[in-house]
C-alpha cells in the first residue's frame, strides 16, 4: 500500500520515463510484513539542469508524509534521461542491512 502510494505521487509529480519503487523492508531488521526501507529509481526529464541534492530535497518534499510515518529509510536513485542511457539500465544494488539480524 504504501510503495502504491510513494509510485503515484512520484509518477503525478515527475512524469517519469522510468520508474521503479521497491520495498525492502524485507531485507532490514523489522517486522514481518512492514513497509518502512524502499529504493526508488526514477528517470524523468524534470531533473534536467539540478544537482542530485535538489533532486532529492524535491522526492523529500513530495513524500515528506511517508516519510514522517512509517517510512524509516529512502534510497534514491535519481537520473536524467541521459544519465540514464550512460548506465545503460544499471542501478547500484543496495547495501546489506548493518542491523543485528532479523526480528522472529
Amino acid at each position: 500500500m504504501i510503495r502504491e502510494q510513494i509510485e503515484e505521487k512520484l509518477r503525478v509529480a515527475f512524469q517519469p520515463i522510468h520508474l521503479e519503487v521497491h520495498d525492502e523492508s524485507y531485507r532490514h531488521n523489522v517486522p514481518a510484513g512492514s513497509e518502512s526501507h524502499f529504493k526508488v529509481v526514477i528517470v524523468s526529464d524534470e531533473f534536467t539542469g539540478q544537482r542530485f541534492l535538489a533532486r532529492h530535497r524535491a522526492i523529500y518534499g513530495l513524500l515528506s508524509e511517508e516519510l514522517a510515518g512509517s517510512v524509516h529509510a529512502l534510497a534514491l536513485h535519481t537520473y536524467t534521461v541521459k544519465e540514464w542511457e550512460g548506465l545503460q539500465d544499471t542501478v547500484p544494488a543496495s547495501p546489506n542491512c548493518r542491523g543485528a539480524g532479523t526480528l522472529a
